[in-house]
């Protein structure tokens, strides 16, 4: 039986290190986007977001391969079987070996072909999308490399080291950044460069510290396992056919809307997914720490544990995006000015409805490694995908139309309503939780939450002056909000009194 008190000391200090990790992230990250936007300029700043994005979709067998790697370490070390755990990651090596292989010759034959006929890049500037291309095919076989050594870090519950890899990347972008500014050659291409070398920095890293701390990452051998590459190869598959299907929704609409409108319109588009990926780290990183522990607890059969971890989990993420997501879609306009200066056309209503998607979008992590743990996955991810996969026919169709290119976001929210109602039925027949309960203690208490959280700064948005100062107070009420409604109607007395209870006995010392 694992400890429970134990598991929610060790859930609570990973979660620290890793909110610790995100603010430094989100200053960096910020400061670097506005940098670099500015240097390269709206047009160059879309070249790069959409020809990596071709890069993106090609390395979806590499994300899948993440989460199985993930998947079969935590189950083995759930059972305390080392040697299992060193099959695993021996086995997970030769695989990314192979996926790193496959994704080159695919990048170079198909990609290529790709970005050279069918992309719309701005006249004179083909050349270095090329350039941008060949950098990031690079930069995405090295982090193919990294993904066992990550998987296992994450996996040993080592929080603090990959806090401070992650800093330590995010400090080396923000130097390639403050580079570029004296570039002597082509911005673009320069700064594909110095990224692909942070690339290849990170790798080493990531190799350098799973060899020195953990037993099986110094078990690499040629001799295959024939059988554990044959369930990691069976559970990944489905996840593979899974990750296509975001993969396609995220990078390949980038692409179509490339093709039915420019590059500023691609520039806009990463600006709101930057914002959306800073905001989400904060809530999925309470799900970083979170999700061993279920995978842990459903391997040494702690099922009513597990039940109890997937509810407290996707309400606390919800509540952890809340907390940002209200006041960014209301006071968006401004926050994107002060930001960056220069705001691209269709940024703002691509931030407001990427944000709020998120939202919706936030049990979805931790329901996926839920379903994950039980190894069967097959019906769920065929379903899923199939349904994801119609946000890009739905959004074609409605480009040529004659709608604008925040149609493919509309689009996209319906669709994303229909996967988390699909999700929450799944998991819960696949776990045996009860899925009234589901709805009553974590569907139910969010939307109250929301309402109550958001009414008084949406009555502040729409009656003050647009300015700093309203950005400021808007975002203050709706934290405050967040935090109330949080403690007396996300949560149950249960959870509330072991949160008050610490923090009470302190104030009295």
């Amino acid at each position: 039986m694992l400890d429970t008190s134990a598991n929610n000391k060790r859930i609570a200090k990973n979660t620290l290190m890793l909110y610790f990790r995100m603010v430094l992230l989100l200053v960096i990250s910020l400061y670097t986007s506005r940098v670099i936007l500015r240097e390269l300029g709206v047009d160059d700043y879309g070249v790069y977001n959409v020809v990596g994005g071709i890069i993106v979709i090609l390395s979806f067998l590499n994300q899948a391969m993440a989460s199985g790697t993930q998947r079969f370490l935590n189950v083995e070390m759930g059972k305390n079987n080392q040697k299992a755990v060193n099959k695993v990651f021996a086995t997970s090596q030769q695989i990314h070996f192979g996926v790193s292989f496959c994704m080159f010759i695919i990048a170079e034959t198909v990609g290529l072909w790709f970005l050279n006929n069918y992309m719309n890049i701005p006249e004179g500037r083909l050349g270095a999308a090329n350039w941008v291309y060949q950098f990031s095919i690079i930069s995405a076989i090295f982090g193919v490399f990294t993904v066992p050594y990550n998987a296992t870090i994450i996996s040993h519950e080592k929080m603090s080291a990959f806090a401070y890899i992650s800093i330590v990347e995010a400090v080396l972008k923000l130097l390639v950044a403050f580079a570029i500014i004296w570039a002597p050659y082509d911005k673009l291409i320069i700064y594909a460069a110095l990224i692909m070398l942070v690339s290849m920095i990170n790798c080493v890293v990531y190799v350098n510290y799973g060899i020195k701390n953990f037993e099986e990452c110094r078990h690499f051998t040629l001799k295959r396992n024939k059988l554990m590459m044959k369930q990691m190869l069976s559970f990944s598959g489905w996840t593979v056919f899974g990750n296509l299907g975001y993969i396609l929704h995220t990078q390949g609409i980038a692409i179509v809307v490339n093709m039915f409108f420019t590059v500023a319109v691609n520039a806009a588009q990463g600006i709101a997914n930057q914002v959306n990926g800073i905001v989400t780290q904060f809530a999925s990183n309470f799900l970083v720490a979170l999700n061993p522990q279920v995978v842990k607890t459903y391997a040494a059969g702690e099922y009513i544990q597990m039940h109890n971890l997937i509810i407290r989990g996707c309400k606390m993420a919800f509540c952890l995006m809340a907390f940002f997501v209200i006041p960014l879609v209301l006071e968006a306009p401004t926050v994107l000015q002060v930001w960056l200066g220069i705001v691209p056309d269709y940024a703002i209503i691509f931030m407001r409805l990427v944000l709020f998607i998120s939202l919706i979008n936030s049990f979805s992590s931790l329901l996926a490694v839920s379903k994950g743990a039980t190894g069967n996955i097959k019906n769920y991810q065929i379903t899923l995908t199939l349904i994801g996969a119609l946000h890009i026919p739905f959004a074609w169709i409605a480009f040529e139309l004659g709608g604008g290119p925040e149609y493919s976001m509309y689009v996209y929210l319906a669709i994303v309503i229909v996967l988390q109602s699909l999700r929450i039925w799944f998991v819960c027949r696949s776990v045996n939780l009860n899925i009234i309960r589901y709805v009553r203690e974590v569907l139910v208490r969010c939307i109250i939450v929301l309402v109550i959280s958001s009414a008084i700064p949406i009555m502040m948005h729409i009656l003050l002056i647009p300015s700093i100062l309203t950005t400021l107070a808007v975002g203050s009420v709706s934290v405050i909000g967040v935090v109330i409604s949080t403690l007396f109607f996300g949560m149950t007395t249960q959870e509330r009194n072991a949160i008050m209870k610490p923090i009470l006995l302190k104030i009295k010392k």
